[in-house]
């Protein structure tokens, strides 16, 4: 089997650039497939943190101060490399500092398409240079939506075309809306017309809808996610682009990397354990609490979050539900995260209410997130919606029950419990409403009051494996599907 040609473009990939469950992905398959013998190079935006970060970039021979002339304005963009563990040269970095260098990696300027039709054509002609053309190009979320139509467009005809093309959707929420007036800064030409006519009637384009409609395959992070998107409310308008698809949605389940994630060798925590062995998961929730000054019997069950702070999470269940669970039972609460006013006053307002059983801290801290998954008993992932998740994930394989709403990536890797056959791996509620998550909270603190029962979930959950390598195999089936 002939080794694969891939080129990866992401805005952000672990470890250079991250903001979400996206910087993962891109990461994982760009290291996994490396591993496997795939010709693969990533590609993504030199912003200014990565700048300032601790990594060595060396600049591309070929590739430097290119011009690329976008709606008029004429910008230069050099290309500079890194090295990945196993000594390749697999990272792209487009340094453009007209448009990278700001404060953050995503902002409200007017030219924000700008950025990242910049980068996604000057991935296109990096690989037109070096002579490097991919059997596929791996597009994800609308940040580079736009590369299925300019392999059809501006690049018909020439050798990079005969690619394939794969988008994968991380949040359809998402999806790059601009000006229907930007129109020129595609460089369609007369392809112009390939654009939804209907949307430039309305003023904008937008740029998922496009690659939805134009990529050779279209994936999304969980199956569950792919069918919601494509048949409920959750598709946030691309319905009809999706079902208008002749080969569907393919849905793949993100995975973990448990060489960060696991608790029988993760290098932040100084107690570690495993499933034969759970005194360190003692050790951890004694260091927990301790962190949060929380003044609970070791036997009283800790429940926990580890989020960002908005409301697809659905924290807007907990605001009446917590409050009277703690008085109700004797059990204490652990939050980290940031986001929304409304959100953060209302963790803060339980601190305050609940002193020694309930602490906040505001922000992310990497190593108390880690904490928080060693040492808590039960981990709360109330969400509206959840393209795939991963704290879940982490949850089970520390040991750490999982309560749920039955969505996207969250039905797909959590099997609700149960007691008499001894199955499943955490606690799954159907009703997004209080009465779903009140039910959930009760159901799973019952379960922890019976100790052997709790000892066999814990087992279960820590017996899951949602290994990267596991998932690859989906990928490099699906590509190698669409190549032959």
């Amino acid at each position: 089997m002939s080794a694969l040609k891939l080129c990866i473009l992401s805005s952000e990939i672990m470890p250079y650039a991250k903001t979400g469950g996206l910087a993962d992905v891109a990461g994982a398959l760009l290291r996994e497939f490396a591993r496997r013998g795939a010709d693969v190079r990533a590609f993504m935006p030199y912003y200014a943190s990565v700048r300032s970060g601790p990594w060595a970039f060396e600049p591309l021979p070929g590739a430097l101060n290119v011009p690329l002339e976008i709606g008029g304005t004429r910008y230069q963009f050099s290309v500079l490399t890194s090295t990945l563990a196993g000594g390749e040269r697999a990272l792209y970095c487009i340094d453009c500092p007209e448009l990278f260098d700001r404060g953050a990696l995503y902002t409200t300027d007017a030219d924000e398409h700008r950025r990242f039709i910049l980068f996604t054509l000057a991935t296109l002609e990096t690989c037109k240079r070096t002579g490097f053309v991919p059997d596929l190009f791996h597009c994800n979320d609308w940040h580079t939506a736009f590369l299925p139509l300019f392999l059809k467009t501006r690049y018909a005809g020439e050798a990079l075309s005969a690619a394939k093309s794969v988008l994968t959707i991380h949040n359809i929420a998402y999806q790059g809306v601009m000006p229907g007036n930007a129109a020129p800064d595609l460089g369609l030409g007369t392809a112009y017309a390939l654009l939804d006519q209907d949307d430039l009637r309305q003023g904008f384009i937008n740029p998922l809808k496009t690659g939805i409609k134009f990529a050779d395959t279209v994936t999304t992070v969980s199956p569950t996610y792919a069918r919601e998107i494509c048949d409920g409310p959750l598709g946030m308008g691309m319905q009809e682009a999706l079902r208008a698809r002749v080969g569907g949605v393919a849905g793949i389940l993100n995975g973990v990397d448990y060489d960060d994630w696991d608790p029988r060798h993760d290098p932040q925590l100084t107690a570690h354990f495993d499933p034969q062995d759970l005194s360190g998961k003692a050790k951890n929730k004694r260091q927990l609490m301790a962190a949060g000054r929380l003044e609970l019997p070791l036997a009283a069950p800790l429940l926990s979050v580890v989020s960002r702070l908005t409301e697809q999470k659905g924290f807007d269940l907990l605001f009446e539900v917590l409050p009277e669970i703690l008085r109700q039972r004797d059990c204490g609460f652990v939050a980290l995260g940031s986001g929304e006013a409304r959100y953060v006053s209302f963790f803060e307002r339980l601190a305050a209410s609940f002193p020694g059983r309930v602490t906040f801290r505001s922000g992310y801290d990497e190593a108390f997130a880690h904490l928080i998954e060693a040492g808590s008993d039960i981990f709360l992932m109330p969400s509206r919606y959840e393209p795939c998740g991963l704290n879940q994930m982490y949850s089970l394989r520390y040991g750490t029950i999982p309560i749920v709403h039955r969505t996207g990536g969250l039905a797909d890797s959590v099997r609700h419990f149960d007691p008499v056959a001894g199955q499943g791996t955490g606690c799954v509620f159907n009703d997004f409403d209080e009465n779903g998550i009140r039910w959930a909270l009760n159901t799973t603190l019952a379960w922890y009051q019976d100790p052997p029962l709790w000892q066999r979930l814990i087992q279960n959950a820590m017996a899951q494996d949602f290994s990267w390598r596991r998932q690859i195999d989906q990928y490099e089936t699906l590509f190698r599907r669409l190549l032959a």
